[in-house]
């Protein structure tokens, strides 16, 4: 497979999207580790030509989402973009999952954040940058702090979590301007 650095950090790249990636894709939305932390993923089943379908409509609407390369290696790992950009208010929603697990707790979420943001402040000419994640996801939630967001709410009582306890969905919030070199 071959990739482009469209992005490149300390440890990671992003490059554009393409349909031989469905597979993979498709092997992370269907491991419950992966996709509980994610929100809804987990509640639906993802077939390998769901998974071409979405990634034909990433690639038709050129939307802003990325694949996640190991620099070293040029190995995938995971998938980050934007939705809901709004160009008219400059605003948008961040969704990243490192999909392969023994990239986790190793640095590549945070270095592949770093990149979206700078894109998003310094490409797409976005002001404010908005994410959502459950309260019970740790390793998110630092990693998103690391980079510089702020909480700005919970929402208690989100969802019902497969030990039948209430968990919060944490809004993060990041302004451009903000010091992104941590």
């Amino acid at each position: 497979m071959t990739y482009y650095k469209k992005l490149v950090g300390e440890k990671c790249y992003l490059s554009p999207c393409s349909l031989e990636d469905a597979e993979k894709w498709t092997e992370w939305l269907n491991d419950l580790e992966v996709t509980i932390p994610m929100g809804d993923e987990a509640y639906t089943p993802f077939s390998l030509d769901k998974q071409k379908e979405v990634i034909n409509d990433i690639i038709k609407e050129q939307s802003h989402v990325f694949n996640i390369i190991e620099l070293e290696n040029d190995t995938l790992i995971g998938r980050c973009g934007f939705f809901g950009v709004d160009h008219v208010n400059r605003k948008a929603m961040l969704g990243i999952v490192i999909g392969e697990k023994e990239y986790w707790d190793k640095g590549y979420g945070q270095d592949a954040t770093k990149l979206l943001l700078d894109y998003g402040f310094n490409l797409l000419n976005l002001n404010s940058i908005i994410l959502g994640t459950f309260s019970f996801n740790e390793r998110a939630i630092n990693c998103y702090k690391k980079v510089g967001f702020k909480e700005i709410g919970r929402k208690r009582q989100a969802r019902l979590s497969p030990e039948k306890s209430l968990i919060s969905f944490l809004g993060i919030f990041l302004q451009k301007n903000l010091d992104l070199s941590m």
